[in-house]
């Protein structure tokens, strides 16, 4: 039985969610990732470049640089880079959905283009 065509497609379905839980997971693992890259190769490079971290940048020493003025705006720039990869994955399941369910429905939507 065909679901007629003024009705919007069932977005909330188990393989949506699933297809669109495991984008999700793989883009938070790469944000994570980045995050602790810095996080930890901070004190690592004090660790093993003591010298070259100790270099004065626009009045700091590269470590307070680096934390005290760099770190926030890198964290800060991998938020905006998962909220707007998130939703680009999100609508493009949603257009996925949508084109699946006119196929299958046999009838072009309104806002689908040709």
């Amino acid at each position: 039985m065909s679901r007629p065509a003024s009705q919007p497609p069932d977005i909330h379905g188990e393989s949506f969610l699933h297809s669109l839980m495991r984008r999700q997971l793989k883009l938070s693992i790469a944000c994570a990732a980045a995050f602790l890259v810095v996080l930890i190769g901070l004190p690592l490079l004090n660790y093993f470049f003591p010298q070259a971290m100790e270099t004065r940048v626009f009045g700091f020493t590269l470590t307070w640089l680096v934390l005290g003025v760099l770190f926030f705006p890198f964290v800060w720039a991998i938020a905006w880079v998962f909220i707007r990869r998130s939703i680009a994955l999100e609508e493009a399941e949603v257009r996925e959905v949508i084109k699946t369910e006119s196929h299958t429905s046999g009838t072009q939507r309104e806002d689908e283009p040709v």
